[in-house]
């Protein structure tokens, strides 16, 4: 019998000034950019809590707080591989992950492609097994005014 497991996480960082934009690795062109101790890539975050989250392994700020000086200016990319190479995912593979963005700017389908070519390659997954979807509130709440972009996914896993 297959032995399969599924979790969920969200994201959320302010955009400011002077800060690059990157979502799911990918550099996207804004004159805002995200707020965090790392690269704020909001997406990859949400991602590696639903990773976590599937084998009930805690948080990305248990794994990577941002009260510790080496996580400064990380790469989430490179977060995202350090969990995968906990000894816990050993026995697992990723069935298929599945991010949403939330903002209402910039637009993002020119970038949808890249991004999950790049969440493909970063996790050594075959590229069917990622989606990334963008999606707007309408102009409502925090993402709605342009404060800030939220993130939300899901992983399954089995073995």
């Amino acid at each position: 019998m297959t032995d399969f497991r599924v979790g969920q996480g969200f994201d959320v960082h302010r955009l400011v000034e002077n800060r690059k934009l990157i979502l799911c690795g990918v550099e996207i062109p804004y004159e805002l950019g995200l707020l965090g101790h790392s690269d704020a890539d909001v997406a990859i975050h949400a991602l590696i809590d639903a990773l976590l989250g599937a084998l009930a392994l805690g948080d990305i700020g248990e794994h990577f707080p941002d009260t510790d000086p080496r996580w400064e200016g990380a790469d989430s990319r490179e977060l995202l591989k350090a969990v995968l190479a906990l000894p816990e995912f050993a026995a697992w593979r990723i069935a298929s992950v599945d991010v949403t963005v939330i903002a209402q700017r910039p637009k993002l389908s020119p970038y949808k492609e890249l991004m999950r070519r790049q969440l493909s390659q970063v996790m050594g997954i075959p590229l069917e097994r990622v989606a990334v979807k963008a999606t707007t509130t309408e102009k409502l709440g925090f993402t709605g005014r342009g404060e800030g972009i939220a993130a939300a996914a899901v992983a399954a896993l089995i073995r």
